[in-house]
């Protein structure tokens, strides 16, 4: 049967980011896929990861900044960009901020991610 999804999850996270996830481990317990909108403000950042998921990153409004090991991707809206689990990737809002739509496979999880201290 299908579920409705009347309201996202908010996940609080440091630095001004809102993250309202709509399929995934916290919002519904699906741990195949998760789908989030994220909203960053202009000077976000967060460290670099080496994440156990493939993320589809599709932006709506302002920019993404991928820094990877072979360089540095803006990423405008109307435009997405696809990492792969393994990667080692550092996501930060462009000067306008952002405001997004992740897709992570498996689903996101703090452990998953693999975040650099």
């Amino acid at each position: 049967m299908p579920q409705p999804i009347p309201a996202p999850a908010r996940i609080p996270v440091p630095g001004g980011k809102v993250i309202d996830e709509y399929v995934g481990r916290v919002a519904t317990g699906t741990d195949g896929v998760s789908v989030a909108r994220m909203q960053a403000p202009a000077g976000w950042d967060e460290p670099a990861q080496t994440p156990r998921f493939d993320e589809v990153t599709v932006v709506l409004a302002g920019s993404v900044v991928v820094e990877h090991d072979g360089g540095r991707l803006e990423v405008p809206a109307g435009q997405a960009v696809l990492t792969r689990a393994g990667e080692r990737v550092r996501y930060s809002a462009g000067p306008d901020g952002a405001d997004y739509v992740a897709v992570c496979l498996p689903a996101f999880a703090p452990d998953l991610a693999q975040r650099e201290d």
